[in-house]
């Protein structure tokens, strides 16, 4: 009888068990199909924990009361109250515009001072003219610098239809979206792609991309014997910046356009002078070659190339066509080794007219003869 009670007892404990899991099962919040907020790995975050932590101002859920992060929560507070001021809408059409478009959301506050935190930090960086004179944050240049670098981090962010449909409610005058670009890629055949240094070699030029003619860091282009490559600057933040944008492409499963783009810039620039050529055709800003070299060259481990769909492999192709033709290479070496300066090309001048000269005495002492 004591053991029939003990398998009773085992068999109601089985059944709270699986009543308590069904439970949790039935409580877990919906997946949204539109977008999300992603965090980093933890293998990936132990080895660089400041690329993606914010240092000033938190955006979102994951580092939402922080105490380091405190003293911006004033600034965001009145960024909201400075917005609410401007418009006609009331806040709690704002809050209850969130909640209908996301019913999952949990901190309707915090998500409502976040957005419209940024959306007015974006308007006063980019239009001056909704600046005031007791705005703490662009008063202070270094502030919002580094207030920029916080809002690259792929774990702070919102959603971006939350900004959106916040902006358009409240009927805010701004200028419209830039079209976006889109690359189509092809497979790469031969994935050895030339350094700078081996297509200088093959008589490639290289000059930065004309001023208006783009705006994206990721249109690099080859045309007639000329590489075009966006101007760079290198930054203390920019290998933050570029780490976080890897790791956004690659959690959101968006096609790697800048997954691409590193690939192609650390194997163009393999050396340090390789970078020596980007300085002097004034598409490299800074003058740390090793610093650029190392930088392309750390942030390709973080990347993977897909062969078939790779965004240059057009480019490449038509570079590794370049660089195969014998006589680009001697014509480029005969104008680097021979004509590289205006002496050297009085030089190599004076010695043909001296060859013909003797030629021309050595048929004429044949002909006298």
């Amino acid at each position: 009888r004591a053991i029939f009670y003990q398998k009773m007892d085992v068999s109601v404990d089985m059944k709270k068990l699986a009543d308590s899991l069904s439970g949790k099962l039935e409580t877990l919040p919906p997946l949204s199909k539109e977008c999300s907020i992603y965090r980093v790995a933890e293998p990936r975050r132990r080895l660089n924990p400041s690329h993606y932590t914010p240092q000033m101002v938190s955006i979102g859920p994951f580092h939402h009361g922080k105490e380091e992060l405190q003293p911006m929560e004033e600034h965001k507070r009145r960024y909201l109250k400075c917005f609410l001021q401007r418009t006609e809408v009331c806040m709690t059409r704002f809050l209850t515009h969130i909640k209908d478009k996301e019913a999952e959301l949990r901190d309707l506050t915090m998500v409502l001072v976040d957005a419209l935190f940024l959306i007015v930090f974006f308007l006063r960086y980019y239009e001056p003219r909704f600046r005031t004179d007791d705005d703490r944050i662009f008063g202070k240049p270094e502030l919002h610098w580094n207030i920029r670098h916080d809002l690259w981090l792929v774990e702070n962010q919102l959603p971006l239809f939350i900004l959106i449909d916040l902006f358009k409610l409240a009927k805010t005058e701004t200028c419209g979206p830039s079209d976006s670009q889109s690359r189509a890629g092809t497979e790469l055949k031969d994935p050895n792609i030339p350094s700078l240094k081996e297509l200088h070699q093959a008589g490639v030029k290289f000059k930065p991309a004309a001023k208006g003619s783009t705006q994206n860091l990721l249109d690099i282009n080859f045309n007639q014997g000329i590489l075009e490559i966006p101007y760079l600057t290198l930054y203390d933040a920019t290998e933050r910046l570029y780490r976080n944008l890897i790791a956004f492409e690659r959690l959101h499963g968006y096609a790697g356009y800048f997954n691409d783009f590193i690939i192609m810039m650390a194997d163009l620039v393999k050396t340090p002078k390789d970078a020596e050529l980007l300085i002097r055709n004034k598409i490299f800003g800074l003058g740390n070659t090793e610093a650029l070299a190392t930088t392309f060259r750390e942030l390709d481990k973080d990347c993977g190339m897909d062969h078939f769909h790779f965004q240059y492999s057009g480019i490449v192709a038509d570079l590794q066509d370049y660089s195969k033709l014998r006589w680009h290479m001697w014509k480029a070496t005969l104008k680097q080794n021979y004509f590289n300066t205006p002496w050297a090309s009085l030089s190599v001048i004076a010695a043909v007219i001296l060859l013909l000269l003797t030629a021309t005495q050595t048929v004429s002492s044949l002909i006298a003869l």
